[in-house]
């Protein structure tokens, strides 16, 4: 997303919200934001009307990741942000209770595989393909060419 449409999300203006990024720079690495090259800014423009008000400003825009959104949360004062804050350590702190569960689940179920014969392996098997998460290869965010990297 955008710097301008993450100001207007979090209820600050624009420039307030890219004071805060500069203030806290070390928590935007270039993972969670980057900034717009022209040739980007032009695109971005032509395909999203409501960006016309970017294509007049002097200032090529800053583009966030997901992670660079949670972050602005974080450095951001305002009750939007607040709230979002509050919903992402809630996320964490679920997260965190799931793992445990899922966990104590794998240990109840080498118990069971233990005490039982080779008759219920396929049904362990399963289970246990079920439990595991799959590898996604994540695409790289933004505009620039594989050769810029």
């Amino acid at each position: 997303m955008l710097d301008s449409d993450l100001a207007t999300i979090y209820g600050v203006s624009t420039t307030r919200l890219n004071e805060q990024v500069k203030r806290n720079r070390g928590r935007f690495p270039d993972d969670f934001m980057f900034q717009l090259t022209a040739e980007e800014k032009a695109e971005v423009v032509a395909n999203c009307d409501h960006l016309q008000r970017v294509k007049y400003s002097p200032t090529r825009p800053y583009a966030f990741t997901e992670h660079g959104a949670v972050m602005l949360a974080s450095v951001l004062n305002t009750k939007v942000a607040i709230v979002a804050s509050l919903h992402v350590v809630r996320a964490f702190v679920r997260l965190r209770a799931a793992l445990v569960e899922h966990s104590d689940l794998a240990r109840r179920l080498d118990e069971l595989e233990a005490k039982y014969d080779d008759q219920f392996k396929v049904v362990f098997d399963a289970i246990r393909a079920l439990m595991t998460t799959p590898d996604v290869q994540r695409k790289r965010i933004g505009f620039r060419d594989n050769d810029d990297a």
